[in-house]
């Protein structure tokens, strides 16, 4: 026996403590990991065959507008200093309720693209290459314009945070299909002070914690995963195999302890992590022109890239549900400035990331969404030739994953301000990704407090338009 682990060198306690080193602060990977540990939380299972297996979520927290991006309105040209018109205002009564005042014109030109002829802005080139791989819905709608609860909305669905995310309930309908990584992982990237990110947005709510998700740097990795110093591979196994054994005997004289039974089985899936996550952060292996076509050697789009890459490498090694948090797009001062630098940043990065989904044959099965909490105002606000927040109506696309691509879906006004053609609630928004994971909505239920709950508690039933239904 190893010194190490002779009887008379220290007792248990020492043991356990020594073996816990690098550990610790990884409890939440390790829980997403026994995400089938008890009856209570195994996961519900499809309701119907799926179109998708997993899900990547790019979130851009801020607003980005609609008007400026995949939803043209060229009455904004025509009206541009002017008060909404009388005529327009009577006829919506959610915009004469608004009293909207000094309309603003795009300052970027709409393009048709693809086989589709789908407009996209000038702003996001490549994006727009894909445009029939999109199914754009113009008409996002609800009712909360602040960036925190509305961030809450859009991922949880209701503006107090305190429901479980659409990542946590796509873990728990549908569970993990890997053993040696998280199943559900989150990366908060340009993130400032005004659009913190809210932690409901990878949170389990109600449900137990193994379905909350990882919150990872791009940079640095899953913390505290790496080896202590002086420990080998070789020497870790040994430690647990070691620590399982002693774990064993106690267990064989308690005859039945399920939290014993888990711990043991956490030990064994901490060491496949701390195999497992540092070869899915290095990208040194990655081919170079894979590395130039995610922008990792530009200075614009070093993070979003690097954020999309790993995206792909994570989906690639059985993460169920990858949630890339953008943050930036609050423009109530110099949109342009604001609006050109958030593209120039992601436009590049999420076009490669479709291309290689393509490329590689993952598309098909990887339900990909781009959305924010809301959109913003057709006019300026102030003098600060900016836009405001508005969540009356706004565009999000999905692509991949039985996805229908070329195709709008709903309308807004002639300004952009509200949507007025098959408005959809983030409670729609979220039974489409269940959708698309062969979970409906309604039936996928978790009992709490002696309520059976579901992800769509206002109601909301999935845009089956959206995968040509």
């Amino acid at each position: 026996m190893s010194p190490l682990f002779s009887p008379h060198s220290q007792s248990r306690r020492q043991l356990l403590t020594r073996s816990l080193a690098g550990i610790g602060a990884s409890s939440v990977a390790l829980e997403s990991l026994l995400a089938a540990e008890k009856n209570s939380s195994t996961p519900a299972g499809s309701h119907f065959q799926p179109s998708a297996k997993r899900v990547i979520f790019l979130f851009m927290s801020g607003g980005p507008s609609q008007v400026d991006t995949f939803d043209p309105k060229p009455e904004l040209t025509k009206l541009a200093g002017k008060d909404v018109p009388e005529s327009l205002a009577a006829s919506v009564p959610r915009i004469k309720r608004a009293g909207l005042k000094n309309l603003m014109a795009s300052p970027w030109k709409f393009q048709q693209y693809g086989e589709s002829g789908i407009p996209v802005s000038e702003l996001l080139p490549k994006t727009a290459e894909h445009v029939d791989d999109l199914c754009i819905i113009r008409s996002m709608q609800h009712r909360n314009p602040v960036h925190g609860p509305g961030e809450c909305v859009a991922l949880t669905g209701t503006g107090a945070g305190d429901r479980p995310s659409i990542g946590a309930w796509s873990l728990y309908g549908l569970g993990s299909e890997t053993e040696d990584l998280p199943a559900f992982i989150s990366m908060n990237l340009h993130t400032d002070g005004m659009q913190y990110p809210q932690a409901a947005g990878w949170g389990a709510g109600f449900l137990p914690p193994q379905f909350q998700g990882t919150v990872v740097d791009p940079e640095k990795g899953i913390r505290d995963v790496k080896m202590p110093g002086g420990t080998s591979l070789s020497s870790r196994r040994h430690q647990l195999s070691s620590l399982e054994k002693l774990n064993r005997l106690h267990l064989e004289s308690l005859q039945q302890h399920p939290e014993l039974e888990a711990r043991i089985r956490s030990y064994e899936m901490a060491f496949r992590l701390q195999t497992a996550a540092p070869e899915l952060f290095d990208l040194s292996k990655e081919p170079g022109y894979i590395r130039t076509t995610y922008g990792l050697d530009q200075s614009p789009t070093k993070q979003t890239g690097r954020g999309c890459l790993l995206a792909r490498r994570m989906i690639e090694r059985g993460v169920r549900f990858v949630q890339l948090r953008i943050g930036g797009w609050d423009a109530h001062g110099n949109l342009k400035g604001n609006h050109e630098r958030m593209c120039s940043m992601t436009d590049g990065p999420i076009a490669a990331l479709l291309t290689d989904l393509k490329q590689r044959g993952l598309l098909d099965s990887t339900l990909v969404v781009w959305a924010g909490e809301f959109g913003r105002t057709p006019t300026m606000e102030g003098k600060a030739n900016g836009r405001d927040h508005s969540p009356a109506g706004y565009s999000v696309w999905f692509a991949g994953g039985g996805v229908k691509g070329g195709q709008i879906i709903g309308r807004t006004d002639p300004i952009g301000y509200v949507a007025t053609e098959r408005p959809v609630s983030p409670h729609d928004f979220h039974a489409t990704i269940l959708h698309g994971l062969g979970l409906q909505s309604d039936k996928l239920t978790w009992n709490h407090h002696g309520r059976d709950e579901v992800p769509t508690v206002f109601g909301g039933s999935a845009v089956e338009e959206v995968f040509g239904s």
